[in-house]
């Protein structure tokens, strides 16, 4: 692991998780003035760019320059579509009712409660995901076939997200489908294509950086906890129990895949 820059990571990863802990802190203030905690969710995106900012910034004159560009930019690109996309998707409405139901359990002042047990912890697993975004601006050598196989994944895993997201929004935003099952586009050969496409991007992202063995190592812990969440945490399990009981979805979960693509069964 010779060559990998340990001391200017080192004070990246503080940058980084003041970059975090900001956007948590300024997202808390806006969420207890409008009473409403579900902004968070739109400071989920805003936090990992924010963090591939502050490292950008930080390792100037330490990585490999078009690296660093490259992950910052797609990090950037990432993180701002989710937060629009959520941002858009949530407008109008009041709290979510996940959080509504957490609050309504919380020992004490809410606010407070929220603060410890949503912002702070997500801003702790912004961090932590974030790693091979950070790891990767400290890599020394030039780009190799590596980068770009992580920069394809990167690819693909947008195109589902992206493509997955606005083919429910306009499933959603038709009065005739009230009621009715998302079960055309992506959402044919996959129930989540959009956490299918979050798997993606964090697996590409976390390639980009596996020209160091250092870099590799130290942040390959960021996909494997982001799969967890989408898959056994807050993402798959969570929204599959939220839709088990609503009319056609047992049906459709029959016969289309819970997560990685392939065509219905019969």
């Amino acid at each position: 692991m010779n060559g990998f820059p340990w001391a200017d990571f080192a004070v990246g990863l503080v940058w980084s998780a003041a970059a975090a802990l900001g956007v948590m802190l300024v997202t808390f203030a806006v969420a207890v003035r409008k009473g409403v905690h579900r902004v968070v969710d739109v400071a989920w995106g805003l936090g990992f760019t924010a963090v591939a900012v502050a490292v950008f910034l930080t390792s100037a004159g330490t990585g490999d320059p078009a690296r660093r560009t490259s992950v910052t930019v797609l990090t950037a690109f990432w993180g701002l579509r989710l937060a629009v996309h959520i941002a858009r998707r949530g407008r109008g409405h009041g709290e979510d009712p996940r959080y509504e139901r957490m609050l309504a359990r919380a020992p004490g002042n809410r606010n407070v409660y929220a603060l410890r047990m949503v912002y702070l912890l997500q801003g702790a697993l912004v961090w932590l995901v974030s790693l091979p975004v950070q790891a990767a601006q400290y890599v020394p050598v030039p780009m190799t076939g590596i980068f770009w196989t992580g920069a394809a994944l990167w690819g693909v895993g947008m195109f589902f997200e992206a493509m997955g997201d606005a083919q429910l929004a306009r499933f959603k935003a038709d009065p005739s489908n009230q009621g009715q099952i998302m079960d055309r586009g992506l959402w044919r050969y996959t129930r989540h294509p959009n956490y299918f496409g979050d798997f993606c991007v964090w697996w590409g992202l976390f390639l980009i950086a596996c020209d160091s063995p250092a870099a590799a190592a130290v942040s390959v812990v960021s996909p494997l906890v982001m799969s967890l969440l989408l898959t056994r945490g807050s993402g798959k399990r969570l929204l599959e129990r939220h839709m088990a009981e609503r009319p056609g979805y047992a049906a459709y979960a029959a016969r289309t895949s819970g997560f990685i693509p392939r065509l219905p069964r019969r």
